[in-house]
């Protein structure tokens, strides 16, 4: 098929929607995701615990109180789901931009390094400004690594998956083998660490907060270093997700959403539910190994629900953010620590459970709101639209 413009040919499994540009059922994944994301992070912002709140077990039992039944929910329904379908939606973002060069008879990965490369900038200083657990930098690495393995055919990308699952498996396990042998003395470290942070992001300056980042950026990345190869892994999966053709709009792929809402959520629902045997002992696994197949559950779920009920308002709102997720995951970062931290409204290690969640469905509120607001006027996010700039310019130079 072709149309005015540029000669565009559509590929196996390719519904005549992707060809034409940007598929509605993606941006809707995407704003969800990012909005879901918000759901791990905003513990962070107000526990002051970082990302060793994960780590760690709460010796009363979560039956027993409000608090504990709503951590219980988000630990096997939010925590790390959210950011393996965010994943996974870069990497079909990757494949996307793939596709529209190839039709284009353009080299690959060309522009698309600086695309990457402004991902690690972007990342860079939302770590040092707003959050010490910024996923950009790890995005923007892995989209570099993996753009190389792209070029190289299918075989080379089932051949990455399968070293980088499994390099990413083993090395999980031993951490918590690791932890699991260490335990006393790991937990103690880790309090003694945990007071010191709160009390910097309890009372010190913003100024201060962003010199402790610095100080400690080593330190600090240490778990984006970690979760590469499972970002490798992830990155691959939504290529190949994508060239199944999981997101056509037709019989075929609305039949392959409903498969995978069905083992999605069968298994990925069980095996994340094993954070709650006692000692905390499936706690990392569940986060970093057995949460992206419940993510991949949301997935189904959302297109199985899209393809039902197509019309529903809350789409458009979803479809809204993401079409400026970038803005929107650096958006909801900032409003979060100007509720939390000591420099803003101070609420961190103040508030219970319910009003976190509470605070967390007024941001999400807020996004969909200010999301609708900003492409009534412009095209694209505030960050896109930088980014966007700056590619053009580089490409003009060249």
């Amino acid at each position: 098929m072709k149309t005015s413009g540029d000669a565009l040919q559509i590929e196996p499994n390719q519904s005549v929607s992707q060809a034409a540009g940007r598929i509605r059922l993606l941006d809707i994944l995407r704003g969800f995701a990012v909005l879901g994301t918000l759901g791990t992070n905003i513990w962070i912002f107000a526990n002051h615990e970082g990302i060793n709140s994960f780590l760690t077990s709460d010796s009363v039992p979560w039956w027993n109180s409000l608090e504990g039944t709503i951590g219980m929910l988000f630990g096997i329904l939010v925590n790390g789901k959210m950011l393996g379908m965010l994943t996974i939606m870069f990497g079909i973002g990757m494949e996307m931009k793939y596709q529209q060069a190839m039709r284009r008879g353009k080299a690959w990965p060309g522009m698309y390094i600086w695309t990457a490369l402004f991902l690690i900038g972007e990342g860079f200083i939302h770590f040092a400004l707003v959050m010490e657990y910024d996923i950009l930098m790890s995005y923007g690495l892995t989209a570099l690594l993996t753009a190389l393995i792209l070029k190289r055919g299918d075989r080379a990308i089932k051949r990455t998956m399968a070293w980088m699952g499994g390099l990413h498996v083993v090395a999980i396990l031993a951490l918590s083998i690791v932890l699991g042998v260490l335990f006393m003395g790991v937990t103690a470290d880790l309090d003694l660490n945990l007071q010191d942070t709160a009390l910097l992001y309890q009372q010190g300056s913003w100024l201060e907060q962003v010199q402790y980042r610095m100080d400690n950026f080593l330190a600090l990345r240490g778990e984006a270093i970690l979760i590469l190869p499972m970002n490798m892994f992830l990155f691959l999966l939504g290529v190949r997700l994508y060239r199944a053709g999981l997101f056509a709009m037709d019989e075929e792929g609305r039949h392959k959403r409903k498969k995978l809402m069905r083992y999605g959520l069968w298994i990925g629902v069980p095996l994340n539910a094993l954070i709650l045997l006692p000692n905390g002992v499936f706690l990392l696994t569940a986060r970093y190994v057995f949460a992206p197949i419940l993510a991949l559950g949301y997935i189904g779920v959302i297109g199985w629900v899209f393809d039902r009920r197509g019309k529903s308002p809350l789409w458009n709102r979803l479809e809204q953010v993401g079409k400026m997720s970038l803005s929107s995951y650096v958006a909801q970062n900032i409003v979060a620590s100007l509720i939390f931290y000591g420099w803003g409204l101070g609420l961190g290690g103040r508030v219970d459970h319910l009003t976190i969640t509470f605070i967390f469905f007024v941001i999400c509120l807020l996004q969909l709101g200010f999301a609708a607001l900003w492409l009534r006027y412009f095209r694209l996010g505030p960050l896109e639209s930088t980014r966007v700039a700056l590619l053009r310019r580089i490409q003009g130079n060249r």
